[in-house]
């Protein structure tokens, strides 16, 4: 499981011209989930999400998580974060969870986010139009394996 996590002043996403889902202060999050994911992948990546320490402190140092600051989560599946790139140059998404499958692992860990952080998702499978405005800039790239 891939994760791109940016620090966001405010982020949404939008389906044919219709707002789906918006936050102010908080991270948004691209996510990637591969053929051999499991619920531990979630479990691992709900967890350092949630615990990352990229919020500035009273020193101005990164050493906050959002647990620690609050804040909200939008959450955008997006299957090309799987892709392989070794071989020509056209992606091969091999790699990539497939369709429902996928959609079912990208429902929990959203699940599991919003226990501790309110958040929102993009519409799975659809083509989003993603608008962000990342702090620092901040982004930082995770994966379970």
């Amino acid at each position: 499981m891939r994760v791109v996590v940016q620090r966001s002043l405010k982020s949404s996403v939008s389906v044919d011209g219709k707002l789906i889902n918006k936050i102010d202060s908080g991270l948004m999050l691209l996510v990637g989930i591969a053929v051999d994911d499991t619920t531990k992948d979630i479990d691992w990546m709900v967890n350092k999400v949630l615990n990352l320490r990229i919020f500035d402190d009273e020193n101005g140092v990164m050493n906050k998580s959002i647990l620690d600051v609050g804040g909200e989560i939008l959450s955008i599946s997006q299957f090309t974060l799987q892709a392989d790139t070794k071989k020509g140059n056209r992606p091969s998404y091999i790699n990539a969870m497939k369709g429902e499958d996928a959609n079912i692992l990208y429902e929990e860990f959203n699940k599991k986010l919003n226990e501790k952080i309110k958040t929102y998702p993009g519409v799975f499978g659809a083509d989003m139009l993603i608008d962000i405005q990342n702090v620092g800039p901040t982004t930082i790239i995770l994966d379970s394996k």
